[in-house]
């Protein structure tokens, strides 16, 4: 004869009959679900610290966005938008069929490669450089040192930088002195993009280390004494641990850098730009600057920085994509997630 189970006391059953199954848990979570005005009225303290960044975004960056139409317009300022007489593409037209246009093109995306290749991950190694340093002072001091430079001005850098590869610097003095041919890197139209990524490492490298540092401080420090204890030494530690740490913020900067492909510095190239030449030295910006203002031709600049603003949101949707299909949170996930 099969055994049945004892009964269950009467207080337990009274308490197994009181719990909702599922489906009721989730109607009662629906049913005390705050509405909209509840929620402003629970955060309000939180909502009114982050109503100045929110105006900041609204008024600099939302509301300037409103002026591409300009790019459908033949643009007049005395006219103002109203007035100006629409075009529809003929601007876009017109930028696409001129050589200089796409001459700024592949010099804007020939130095944006470069410094992605090659400044982009030395933040990465000065970051990892600072944090194997066991000394928390002497970390404060070379942390200072290499911040310095992103608070120069770029006036200034690009002088430090004619002193020292200019034609009449100390490094052609010293390859003169040594019998050798003076070279002048400031003006050499094939080593411009490499000259601004020096630059730019030089200046920003301690700057684009901070976030990398802040992810490498969220390293639970137990994996790398587990690691340890599995006998892995610095570089499988390294390559185990460190990277996969990083992996989620270093994609999260990937991603944004694409976004800001086709930017490559307005001041510092404009600096230097008369030196190398147009050929070498014109990139999107500049190009958008001496055809929007100094030409006045307000309707095809608008169109190149159309151009622009649309590659790079393309660039960033399309890369945070392929971050989610790499099991990455990327910039943002969908609400389905």
């Amino acid at each position: 004869m099969a055994e049945t189970a004892p009964p269950l006391p009467r207080e337990k059953r009274r308490r197994k009959a009181e719990t909702p199954s599922p489906p009721d848990v989730r109607a009662a979570v629906v049913q005390h679900r705050l509405t909209l005005r509840q929620r402003i009225k629970r955060d309000r303290v939180m909502l009114l610290l982050t109503l100045p960044g929110l105006l900041y975004f609204v008024v600099f960056h939302y509301v300037p966005l409103l002026g591409y139409v300009v790019a459908f317009q033949d643009y007049q300022p005395y006219l103002g938008y109203m007035h100006s007489v629409w075009v529809g593409f003929a601007n876009f037209s017109a930028a696409f069929g001129e050589p200089a246009f796409w001459s700024a093109t592949f010099n804007t995306l020939e130095i944006a490669l470069v410094q992605l290749v090659f400044f982009f991950p030395v933040p990465i190694a000065l970051a990892l450089l600072l944090n194997s340093i066991a000394s928390d002072r002497i970390r404060r001091f070379v942390q200072s040192v290499v911040y310095l430079p992103h608070f120069i001005g770029w006036v200034i850098i690009v002088s430090i930088f004619q002193q020292i590869l200019g034609g009449a610097g100390l490094l052609p003095d010293v390859l003169g002195g040594l019998g050798l041919p003076r070279y002048d890197m400031m003006s050499d139209p094939d080593a411009f993009p490499w000259l601004l990524t020096l630059q730019v490492a030089w200046k920003d490298a301690g700057w684009g280390t901070i976030i990398i540092l802040a992810a490498l401080l969220n390293i639970d420090r137990q994996q790398y004494e587990a690691a340890a204890i599995d006998g892995a030494g610095p570089r499988r530690r390294l390559w185990h641990v460190t990277l996969p740490g990083i992996a989620p913020v270093l994609i999260l900067l990937l991603i944004l850098n694409l976004g800001q492909i086709l930017s490559v510095g307005f001041e510092q190239i404009l600096l230097q730009r008369d030196a190398v030449g147009p050929d070498a030295g014109e990139v999107l910006d500049t190009y958008v600057y001496y055809h929007g203002i100094k030409d006045n031709d307000w309707g095809v600049a608008a169109a190149v920085g159309l151009v622009k603003a649309v590659i790079g949101t393309a660039l960033v949707l399309g890369a945070n994509k392929f971050a989610h299909r790499l099991g990455h949170e990327g910039v943002y996930r969908g609400a389905d997630r």
